[in-house]
């Protein structure tokens, strides 16, 4: 097993099939940076070229290991540097296998310090100013791998692979080896979600639980693969006491909805108040689509409508596993708070589910509400954002922060079809979600975890 870290969050996987030299005709020209000696005495990777930048006082140094590879170090703290190399034979369309190795020395933070780059290119030029981040780096010990498959674009004849160091703050890094070789292209990752607008009147715990679980069935109809609900779906539209709605979870309350997702062969996301001895908490539990209790996320942020009613806040920020990848819930006043969003999406989520009493609504006066707030979580994080609201609508909005689905004012299941392993990036900045963790910087983030005064 290995450890990729992200953001200095460690998320264990497996690479069992990093395998290099298999398959596909190499690409790369001296794919492990074998050194030849220049007239002027200096040894380089034969095949690549050193780049630096602008300033060149803040250049690493860079240099062929006698052991073999490329090692890169620095004096300075936040230089940065690396290799570049032109890839030719890059056919528009086709997709290529992508992987490098390296042994780290004393390098802090791997994920923020190594990058390994793509740039497709036509003519020579390239096609976005960015380029994509090849997956990586996945940790064991001092050994560091990128491994990823990226398609290149109709309009791409070549390619400009770079590996790449920033800020190594003291530490060393040698490159083994780099391998790009053109491979099947990956089948799309399609999840169909759906969200539900429903807020029930004059009603009872009982009857919400009904109209509720209807939904659920109306979305297995519909052939999803994931509904949300809303928040404390027994309380909405009741007149019922905290007390008289609070149950354990596991319980009454949540087995039924959990019939209603086995039935249906949905995994469905619902909030409810749960009762744990003397505690009462706003939960959102997340069912698979056998109906067992996959997971639940405790409400951390609290209005004054909650706590003063005695609700106790989580204090968690848990990551779920399904079948088509990995999803997070919060609920309504989190959204008021970019850090809880940042929280599931630095452990890997790729959907996070909100339900949430209000709201979704438009702007108005040029004043950002709801709705825009969520898209803004959305396109912060690289994540899609699935509220299911009772003011505004219930909505499904992509990593780029584009509503997919709205449910306009009307009643009932509203879905999208999205693809996981889709990559759109942003003009200039590139593939936000490969992009953003590394630039973020938590050690200057130190009020953030202190009371206010």
């Amino acid at each position: 097993m290995e450890k990729c870290l992200i953001s200095g969050v460690t998320l264990i996987t497996c690479l069992s099939s990093f395998v290099f030299g298999a398959g596909a005709s190499e690409l790369v020209s001296n794919p492990t940076l074998e050194a030849v000696r220049h007239s002027a005495g200096a040894e380089l990777p034969e095949g690549w070229s050193v780049w630096e930048p602008a300033w060149e006082k803040a250049a690493c140094r860079v240099r062929t290991d006698a052991d073999g590879g490329l090692l890169i170090d620095s004096v300075d703290p936040y230089a940065v540097g690396g290799v570049t190399q032109d890839i030719k034979g890059i056919e528009g369309g086709k997709a290529y296998a992508i992987k490098a190795e390296c042994k780290l020395h004393d390098v802090p933070a791997p994920y923020h310090s190594l990058l390994v780059r793509l740039s497709w290119t036509r003519g020579g030029k390239s096609l976005h100013p960015a380029g994509r981040l090849v997956r990586g780096p996945v940790v064991h010990g001092k050994v560091a791998r990128f491994d990823d498959v990226l398609v290149a674009p109709e309009e791409a004849d070549g390619a400009r692979l770079s590996l790449e160091v920033k800020w190594l703050r003291g530490g060393s890094v040698l490159w083994k080896r780099v391998s790009m070789r053109e491979v099947p292209a990956p089948e799309p990752r399609k999840v169909k979600v759906g969200t539900v607008y429903l807020r029930p009147k004059n009603s009872t715990p009982q009857k919400n639980l009904t109209l509720w679980c209807d939904q659920v069935n109306a979305a297995g109809k519909l052939g999803l693969d994931i509904v949300c609900l809303g928040e404390t779906i027994t309380a909405v539209g009741t007149s019922a006491t905290i007390e008289q709605r609070a149950h354990p979870i596991p319980g009454p309350v949540s087995e039924k909805l959990a019939d209603a997702a086995k039935r249906s062969n949905i995994w469905v996301v619902a909030s409810l108040n749960e009762r744990v001895g003397e505690v009462v908490y706003n939960t959102a539990v997340l069912l698979d689509r056998q109906g067992r209790l996959a997971g639940k996320y405790r409400k951390v942020h609290l209005p004054r409508e909650e706590w003063r009613q005695g609700v106790r806040p989580g204090h968690e920020y848990p990551v779920f596993k399904t079948d088509f990848g990995k999803v997070a819930i919060q609920i309504c006043y989190d959204w008021f708070f970019p850090e809880a969003t940042e929280m599931f999406a630095l452990q890997g989520a790729e959907i996070v589910f909100a339900p949430t009493w209000g709201n979704t609504l438009p702007d108005e006066d040029g004043q950002v509400n709801g709705e825009t707030t969520f898209r803004v979580r959305a396109r912060d994080n690289g994540v899609y954002m699935v509220p299911s609201v009772y003011s505004g609508n219930s909505l499904i909005i992509n990593p780029m922060g584009k509503i997919l689905a709205s449910n306009e004012g009307k009643e009932g299941v509203f879905w999208a079809e999205i693809d996981l392993n889709e990559r759109k990036r942003l003009e200039w900045v590139g593939h936000w979600r490969s992009i953003g963790p590394r630039h973020r910087m938590p050690g200057t983030y130190n009020l953030l975890s202190e009371s206010s005064q």
